[in-house]
């Protein structure tokens, strides 16, 4: 494709998702067929989950996807995955606090990097790569700011490691748009809905067990984002890469477009699964909660163990996070297909039932 005009979306392509096995990746893939993709390989290091609560597709759909397992850090296994494709969504990454330097370094830089090289390897033009909005963190209030206020942290002065290096993996992808091979970088925040295996099931099995309470005065705005919404955000910047198009080479974040009290979010979920209201219950204050945070972080230098309660994760609990999307809708075209009002309701009434399983999900991260 030349130009802008004359667009099909997915139609008939043969599409890469990396991380295709994760919360968003299998959403992505799912939804790359439902829009007519012709075949998509889903490449991950896990194996697709077989139980049956994670399947959306029809058999005559699964049939239209290939799952290869898979290691990002090595050339030859992602060589393999994007042999053959027409574009690739890279949305691979190592998420969370609790890992180490290196091994965030080797996923979510070096294994960009062997992304890129693959796809110019078997002549793909089009790469659209999942990046994260903590790459502009500082620790202070994000509200109503568009991508062009956020800048990339300096080095040595990211929140986290995971931060760091998914800024690199993005920047080397960015950096790598050129006329003849197009590049974009689309962010969510915040993101839920069903089959959220992290966000989401943490934070209430900490209310079913009766030790989630607000941190600070619990009126901190923040920009959340339906799996489908991303995915929507994702395949339709595919759209946008062309020569000349104002997009390629960019860094866009989606989201449903509200700005919504994060607390109060986190308590309709609370009282819907039948756990109580988190207001009926004493706030953390904001001083008492950093003081834990940084003479945990003073554990964690002196032991090397890692603690849930650190300086980013209160900074993250606290502050407005809360992002304009004005240059996401005027460039890609871009806005929400479901509202954050249908979209919960829809994301809770799937945790109301499958109980165990998100429970389930939550006691092995804790392990």
């Amino acid at each position: 494709m030349m130009a802008g005009e004359g667009s099909k979306g997915v139609e008939g392509l043969r599409c890469v998702v990396t991380g295709g096995s994760g919360f968003v990746g299998r959403r992505l893939v799912e939804m790359l067929v439902e829009r007519g993709a012709k075949h998509v390989v889903s490449f991950d290091i896990r194996n697709p989950d077989p139980d049956p609560l994670m399947e959306f597709l029809s058999e005559e759909q699964k049939a239209k996807v290939t799952y290869i397992q898979g290691d990002l850090t090595k050339p030859a296994d992602v060589s393999k995955a994007c042999e053959g494709a027409d574009a690739v969504w890279h949305i691979a990454a190592l998420v969370g606090p609790f890992h180490k330097h290196e091994m965030y370094l080797k996923v979510n830089y070096e294994g960009s990097l062997n992304v890129l090289n693959a796809c110019k390897e078997h002549g793909i033009t089009r790469l659209v790569a999942s990046s994260s909005p903590s790459t502009r963190f500082d620790g202070s209030d994000i509200y109503d700011l568009t991508e062009d206020q956020l800048k990339i942290q300096e080095p040595g002065h990211f929140m986290q490691a995971y931060a760091e290096t998914k800024a690199m993996g993005e920047m080397a992808i960015r950096e790598a748009s050129s006329d003849t091979f197009f590049t974009v970088a689309v962010a969510p925040h915040q993101v839920y809905g069903p089959r959220d295996g992290l966000f989401l099931p943490n934070l209430m099995y900490a209310c079913r067990a009766g030790k989630l309470r607000i941190f600070g005065n619990g009126q901190n705005r923040v920009s959340f984002t339906h799996v489908d919404n991303y995915c929507h955000g994702l395949i339709i910047a595919l759209d946008k890469l062309y020569k000349g198009s104002p997009a390629c080479g960019k860094f866009y974040v989606v989201t449903d477009d509200e700005y919504l009290k994060f607390w109060d979010v986190l308590d309709s979920a609370s009282v819907e699964l039948g756990y109580g209201s988190l207001w009926a219950k004493t706030k953390l204050p904001y001083s008492l909660l950093m003081f834990i945070a940084y003479f945990l972080k003073g554990i964690t230098m002196a032991t090397g163990h890692m603690f849930r309660v650190n300086p980013f994760t209160v900074k993250m609990l606290t502050i407005h996070r809360a992002f304009n999307i004005t240059n996401a809708k005027r460039d890609l075209d871009y806005k929400p297909v479901i509202s954050f009002e249908d979209g919960w309701k829809q994301t809770t009434d799937w945790f109301k039932a499958n109980n165990d399983w998100w429970i389930s999900r939550a006691e092995a991260t804790m392990k």
